[in-house]
């Protein structure tokens, strides 16, 4: 069963970064609230619940550490991406003291926001291990490492079997090919891809048009169970 995407919190006074970020963030499967400042992010901390907030430092009015202090007095443990122009050791130190969970300096790299993201919420997020996914009739047992179709089991090389196993427990997160060639025997991100297209000739429907084993643009892969 596919879990509901993970409701993050953008808040930047830049409106290029905010909609840039908002958008691939959102093209990702993340549902994404954005706030163009401290005041209209307090506001809305106020009246929705997050999973995850990208804050950056400098903004007028209320700027990112004052928020993050704010916002700590109330709330423990929604993780914190700072972002910020000034690189200082200095001021990343004031972020993490003040609760943040981790730091990026831009300008940054929209992919490597992604996967931190995406570590982040790996980390604290605890959810009950998923048993089973269910793939257009096919159900892969992770306990189990079987792939079966109704009675009927399906063939998979022990590659494919890591790489599904690896992708159903990130099942709706990004995951680089890094991270799947190092925790495979495919040993390297063209062996990934290779693997990856005889997986999908096995699951999908339609191989050429992928609903499950989907592509992510510049970072690796996602599995997208049925819902």
């Amino acid at each position: 069963m596919n879990r509901a995407p993970s409701h993050i919190l953008v808040v930047d006074d830049d409106d290029r970064i905010r909609d840039l970020t908002r958008r691939f963030l959102s093209n990702l499967g993340y549902h994404v609230t954005a706030a163009n400042g401290g005041v209209t992010a307090k506001k809305l901390l106020e009246q929705l619940v997050f999973d995850l907030i990208v804050l950056d430092v400098m903004m007028p009015q209320v700027d990112g550490f004052e928020l993050l202090e704010h916002l700590r007095q109330t709330d423990k443990t929604t993780p914190v991406i700072m972002l910020t122009a000034r690189g200082e050791t200095t001021d990343r130190i004031e972020g993490l003291k003040l609760g943040a969970d981790d730091y990026l300096t831009k300008p940054f790299e929209p992919e490597e926001l992604a996967l931190r993201i995406a570590a982040v919420l790996r980390r604290v997020v605890v959810e009950e291990p998923v048993e089973e996914i269910e793939m257009s009739g096919l159900i892969f047992n992770l306990m189990r490492e079987e792939l079966k179709d109704g009675d009927k089991l399906v063939r998979l090389t022990d590659g494919e079997t890591q790489l599904l196993k690896i992708l159903a427990e990130n099942a709706g997160e990004p995951v680089s090919r890094e991270a799947l060639a190092n925790g495979t025997s495919a040993g390297a991100d063209r062996s990934v891809d290779v693997q990856i297209t005889r997986l999908r000739r096995k699951i999908e429907p339609d191989p050429k048009e992928p609903i499950h084993i989907q592509t992510v643009r510049s970072i690796g892969y996602r599995l997208m169970p049925d819902a």
